[in-house]
């Protein structure tokens, strides 16, 4: 049996893995819907619109998503402190090529 490997030419420096690597995972494309949907969302309100995520994964999704500059974290100096988070430009950018890959996800459910 032959055995064939396909080199990526770029995969050193492939766009598509960057892509993954920054909103891959089970979550983060969820948190940015979320986001992009409703808003301004503190923490909990984001917990509560995606069912089954723990605190850590949660959090630590929202400071690479920030990290990556696809969601904005607000602190409110109020007693107690109020912290709201919200997509930004580079997040709507993504918002087409999200609503492609569900559509592309629901065309191959169907088949």
């Amino acid at each position: 049996m032959i055995e064939t490997h396909y080199d990526c030419p770029c995969l050193e420096k492939c766009p598509l893995n960057y892509a993954l690597s920054v909103v891959g995972g089970k979550w983060k494309m969820q948190i940015i819907c979320v986001l992009n949907n409703q808003g301004n969302l503190r923490y909990n309100e984001i917990k509560r619109k995606l069912d089954g995520i723990s605190n850590t994964v949660l959090s630590t999704s929202l400071k690479e998503l920030e990290s990556a500059g696809l969601v904005e974290r607000r602190e409110f100096l109020e007693v107690p402190v109020r912290v709201e988070y919200s997509s930004t430009e580079k997040a709507d950018k993504l918002i087409p090529v999200l609503e492609a890959f569900s559509d592309w996800g629901e065309e191959m459910m169907n088949l």
